[in-house]
This record gives structure tokens, sequence and C-alpha cells, in this order.
């Protein structure tokens, strides 16, 4: 790859991507994840495929979590190193396949799916499963197109993008080729939607979706250590289209509900003032 082709995805990246700092806190929502496979697995490992910046490396050594990163973008890898991260050049499926079978905890990727084929897709899950512990994680992270301007215009921004990838999609490959289960989490989503009641515009049904989407499947394992995750499994993460839309819907009832109260209730005062119209005429003369 030419330098002039790395420049120009790691200046595309720090204009699109955010900061270091917000694309770590966006992250975090992970966590919960990390957390229960440090507390099942001894000597914990995980790989990072196409680590990019290395934000999530960062975050998992802030965490005291021992983990690695691979890489073909110079770039990146050079923003890496002088983070002091555990970094190296390679093809990601290439470098899966070189490990050991039941050598790692986790496997992630973030925003390479959609990079693949489905036949590159479908062996990147496979070389995971292989290499991952009894028990252990893969995270894919992506775009999420049921966001409808992600759907229609920020997917298409990155023109190295194959073509949009939905959740129902790479939820369904994990498990048929062979993941015991998987959840599906919407990430990145604004704040204040998160709320019941936070703000609730046209607006922000079209553009208030998870912008992102990851699947977190699980290797099998001794039932004991699965069990152990099932509060993480468990819990929903993320706006759908269908929750925002209903909630802008409910909201669209009450204020028609009031408004036809109020109709109500003039219609009542000007029945009431009926018997007084006769006084109208005599003002008017």
């Amino acid at each position: 790859m030419s330098s002039d082709q790395n420049n120009f995805y790691k200046a595309f990246e720090d204009q699109h991507r955010g900061s270091r700092e917000t694309i770590k806190a966006r992250l975090a929502v992970y966590l919960p994840f990390v957390i229960k496979i440090q507390e099942s697995h001894t000597n914990a490992t995980a790989l990072d495929l196409g680590c990019g910046r290395g934000e999530w490396l960062e975050l998992l050594k802030d965490n005291q979590f021992t983990a690695a990163g691979v890489d073909l973008d110079d770039g990146m890898l050079s923003a890496c190193r002088s983070r002091g991260l555990n970094v190296q050049t390679g093809d990601a499926i290439a470098h899966l396949k070189s490990l050991p079978t039941d050598s790692l905890s986790i496997v992630s990727g973030f925003h390479i799916a959609e990079h693949l084929s489905l036949d590159d897709l479908q062996t990147l899950i496979k070389e995971a499963l292989r290499v991952l512990k009894p028990a252990g994680l893969l995270i894919l992270e992506a775009p999420n197109t049921e966001n409808l301007v992600v759907g229609t215009s920020s997917f298409y921004l990155d023109p190295t993008h194959q073509r949009p990838l939905p959740s129902a999609l790479l939820s369904f490959l994990v498990g048929y080729l062979g993941f015991a289960r998987s959840k599906v989490l919407g990430v990145q989503e604004s704040v204040p939607l998160r709320e019941e009641h936070g703000p609730t515009s046209l607006f922000a049904v079209l553009s208030g979706v998870s912008p992102d989407f990851a699947v977190i499947a699980q290797k099998a394992g001794d039932a004991s250590t699965i069990a152990s995750f099932d509060t993480v499994f468990a819990k929903e993460y993320g706006l759908t289209l269908e929750l925002l839309a209903n909630r802008y819907q409910e909201r669209f009832d009450a204020i028609e509900r009031k408004t036809q109260l109020l109709e109500a209730r003039m219609n009542r005062i000007w029945k009431l003032l009926e018997p007084f119209k006769w006084a109208q005429s005599l003002f008017k003369k």
C-alpha cells in the first residue's frame, strides 16, 4: 500500500470517525462483556482485527486486559505504536489462520465486516470460532442501515465499503457457522434519545436509530460459565426504528387527543353561550 493510500485512510478516519476519547467512550458499552470474560477465563487475551487507530486496544489496556491488534494500514499501525500498543502488520483472516485452536478469549472487528465479501466474512467467523476458547466472544460492529440516514447516505461515504450488512444477516451467520448464541446490540445512539421521555421529532425517527450495531457471539462452553454471561446477554441495547416510530406515534396521538378534548370543551362553551347570542345583535346595532 502506498504512503498516499495510508495517509488517505487515516485522514478519513480522523475527520469522520471522531476523536480517540469519543470512540473510547462509545466502545465502553462492551466492557460488561469483557468483565465477564475476565471473571471466567484465566490469562484472557484478545485480538482486534483491523485495529485502526487502536482505541479498542487502548480501552482494553486501560482495563488490564492483554490485547493485540492486526491491520494492513501502516498509518494506523504507526498511531498505535506511538501509544505503546501491541500491533502488527497483517491480513485479518491470514492472521487468524496462523493462530492455535482455543487460544483467545475475545476476537473483535470494528467496522471490518462491511468491507468483506460474504465468502471472506464466513471464513473470518469460522476461524474466529476455531481460535476462541470455550465461552469466548466474537464482537463484530458495523454500520446500522436500519438508521435511514446511515442506510441512504453515510454508509456510502466510505469508498471501501462493500455493501450494507443487515444485523439480522450477521446474527444468522454466526449461529449458522457454529456459535452457541449471539446478541444484537444497537450502539452509538444519542444519549438524550435513550431516555424514555427523550425528544422524539420526525427527524429523530429518521436519524436517531442506533447508527451502528454489533453482534456479540459466544462459543459453546460449560453450562456454568455460559450461565454467568446471561445477564449481559439478556439486556436490551440501543434504539430501533420500531421503538422510535412507536414513541413518535404515541406522542402524536397524545397531542391529537388533547386537541380533540380542547375542541370538545370549546364546543360546550359555545353551546352555553348560545342563549346570549341575541345580546351580540344589540351591541352590533
